[in-house]
């Protein structure tokens, strides 16, 4: 290493010896002067930061104020209802966790409920999978866990499959705001039919997550839970929003119930909050990664986001980034209502895999990403040596060692954050680093990070779809028909109807499909 090069390291690095963590960006190439002229920018980011975590409404779209920094350090809330609500939720996650284990609340059929079945979508079930898969060894949890994360009938049939006659120990716990999610609706009707079909009321093994009425929200979730007299119902919070939720009830019961040390976990993020809250920019973590966003996307998403963690456990933290940056900031509009279309895309698996897959096109391919490298000091396993005085931990340093300086000699920018192990206080952490590098960054940029205009509008056409099958279904007779006979008749577009006709011939007997030369000429009938 040349001495420049090290002097530049020394300069871009910081480093919290207290809680283990250190960002390195000697290796992007951001110009000098670079953080003094973003020093006015960094400054209003900052400032808008703490007005959020005053209390301030920070989704204008949806006039709410926006509170998961709240979540690990209750006194922060605006008022004492919501330092109360806080502390109550964690308190409660950790008591019905004790009783589950404990043998307090328990199947019907006697013993301990010893697997948990997770059923929601989006941030209800990625952060409960990303705490699970970190820092949750399968063999040795508290409940053996599993999840639906999607309206798959095939893949809700595999999960429930290898849970087979184990159903009857097993907690089910349905994670949704409204309770009108379409994809934790059907996983919950799944998972209650499967109950059933083994004799089971689903109602003794079930724990709803959801907006509450005494918290203002009108949830259908709960209003069936408390019909059908489920087991607990825990409350969710306008305030916070679902790629932010994984320290709210929606992440701690599941972790809680798995044996995480849920404090540690609020610990290590209120540890990182308070660095990058009170500590000025030059020396913020967060503000350095939003700044490095900035540089190296041009401000507008110019390049994508690499992230390398060096670490199986944290093989989801891509995953969980991809959402917690691309909803954050995959914006059409900014604050003033100008078209934008900001964002960055996100994605990654972990080292060294990704060596044998995709930075080949890193190092010599085209120049349309800046990496994150995760490096975790401690190899952690059993100690070995595969030869003389070699490890695989030493491999695995070997690995990003090589791979990081490749990618400079070749021109390509990239970052390495480090921590020292794997845990949930580190976790907790990096969660929070992250969150808050997406707040600056949206500050930087002039949008909305907390909003989801594009999640709502897939909705809609959801909808929209399934009210067109309806129509269609309803418009089959035993006469065969084509597409655009079936759409002129329902008033519908004739692709539309294709595609609809298609889905009707694959999953509803009965219904039968003969080619034609082209899909205008298909014709379908009902037997």
């Amino acid at each position: 290493m040349s001495a420049a090069l090290w002097n530049r390291y020394c300069a871009s690095i910081i480093r919290y010896e207290d809680l283990g963590i250190s960002l390195d960006v000697s290796r992007m190439n951001y110009p000098n002067g670079y953080f003094e002229s973003m020093g006015a920018a960094a400054e209003r980011a900052m400032a808008a930061m703490a007005a959020l975590e005053a209390g301030a409404v920070a989704n204008p779209d949806e006039g709410r104020m926006v509170g998961h920094y709240w979540l690990r350090t209750p006194s922060l809330a605006p008022d004492a209802g919501i330092r109360e609500e806080i502390v109550r939720d964690i308190a409660s996650a950790k008591e019905f966790a004790a009783a589950v284990h404990g043998g307090e609340v328990a199947p019907t059929g006697g013993g301990k409920f010893k697997r948990l079945l997770v059923i929601g979508i989006g941030g209800s079930a990625l952060g409960p999978q990303l705490v699970a898969d970190c820092l949750v060894d399968g063999w040795q949890a508290a409940m053996q866990t599993s999840f639906f994360d999607n309206t798959d009938p095939d893949g809700i049939e595999r999960v429930l499959g290898g849970i087979g006659g184990a159903i009857a120990e097993t907690l089910t716990v349905v994670i949704s705001k409204s309770g009108g999610t379409p994809e934790t609706r059907n996983g919950m009707l799944a998972a209650k039919a499967f109950y059933e079909r083994h004799g089971l009321d689903f109602a003794k093994h079930a724990v709803a997550v959801t907006g509450t009425a005494a918290g203002g929200i009108k949830s259908k979730l709960e209003a069936y839970a408390l019909e059908h007299g489920w087991l607990r119902i825990f409350p969710m919070t306008d305030w916070v929003g679902g790629r932010t939720s994984v320290m709210s009830t929606v992440g701690l019961v599941p972790a809680a119930l798995q044996g995480v040390d849920v404090d540690a976990l609020l610990a290590g993020a209120a540890a990182m909050d308070e660095k990058t809250r009170t500590l000025p920019a030059g020396e913020n973590l967060s503000m350095r990664l939003a700044l490095m966003w900035h540089h190296a996307t041009g401000g507008r998403g110019a390049k994508d986001m690499v992230v390398l963690p060096y670490k199986d456990r944290l093989v989801l933290m891509s995953k969980y980034l991809q959402q917690l940056v691309m909803e954050s900031l995959g914006k059409e509009h900014d604050l003033e209502g100008r078209t934008v279309h900001q964002g960055i895309a996100v994605y990654g698996n972990k080292g060294s895999t990704d060596q044998h897959a995709y930075v080949q096109q890193l190092r010599d391919g085209v120049n349309n990403f800046f990496a994150t490298f995760i490096e975790v000091r401690e190899g952690g396993g059993v100690p070995m040596e595969v030869e003389p005085g070699v490890t695989p931990a030493d491999y695995l340093q070997g690995f990003l060692r090589g791979t990081r300086q490749a990618l400079h000699e070749s021109g390509r920018e990239n970052m390495t954050i480090s921590i020292a192990r794997v845990d949930a206080f580190t976790l907790g952490m990096l969660i929070a680093a992250f969150e808050r590098a997406v707040g600056f960054y949206a500050t930087l940029v002039g949008i909305n990070a907390y909003h989801q205009p594009g999640v709502e509008a897939g909705k809609k056409a959801a909808a929209d779809f399934l009210a067109k099958l309806a129509a269609v279904k309803a418009g089959l007779t035993a006469v065969p028909q084509t597409a655009e006979a079936i759409g002129t008749a329902a008033g519908l577009e004739a692709e539309d109807v294709h595609h609809a006709l298609n889905h009707l011939a694959a999953n509803l007997p009965g219904v039968q499909r003969t080619a034609g030369a082209s899909p205008a000429g298909d014709v379908y009938w009902r037997e």
